[in-house]
């Protein structure tokens, strides 16, 4: 699947701006004070492999990106040029690298943020649990009765990957 969306995601567009696995990598590497020889030092590839992705010439393979999430703290859907949007399969929050969660050998899990799923466990062992959360701290702008928001809420978790089993 990664692979696919590797291939998929290589000239992706981002709000109109096109964001290609060459310039997120070029300027990660940058960023984070690397030269091409160190990042591929850190990510056990050759200089060259690292100049061939910047050029855009290749794309590193899915092993590589794993190693390139680690060494610079991001996601794999960061290092695409984020040709997707992400959400929280557990309650639907938008997800950045900022707020999402992490397996507990340290690999990004891009299916949840960091509050609902922690060191390996979540945080809301049941449906009820998620929504009992849910109904207390969302806004209710139009002052919908507890009840119907409830329902509307739990309509919503039904479609995400956590509560659908």
């Amino acid at each position: 699947m990664l692979v696919k969306r590797l291939a998929e995601s290589y000239n992706k567009c981002k709000e109109g701006i096109c964001v290609e696995t060459k310039t997120v990598i070029y300027e990660l590497r940058t960023k984070h004070g690397l030269s091409q020889e160190e990042l591929a030092e850190k990510v056990l590839v050759t200089r060259q492999a690292v100049s061939r992705w910047e050029t855009g010439e290749t794309v590193p393979n899915t092993e590589t990106l794993k190693l390139l999430s680690n060494v610079f703290e991001v996601s794999i859907n960061t290092l695409l040029g984020s040709p997707r949007t992400l959400f929280c399969q557990c309650c639907g929050m938008p997800l950045e690298d900022s707020i999402m969660s992490k397996e507990l050998n340290g690999e990004w899990n891009e299916d949840y943020c960091k509050w609902c799923y922690s060191e390996g466990q979540f945080a809301y062992p049941t449906k009820e649990a998620m929504l009992d959360y849910l109904v207390k701290h969302m806004p209710n702008p139009e002052h919908i009765p507890e009840e119907e928001r409830r329902v509307q809420l739990d309509h919503f978790l039904l479609q995400l990957k956590h509560w659908k089993a």
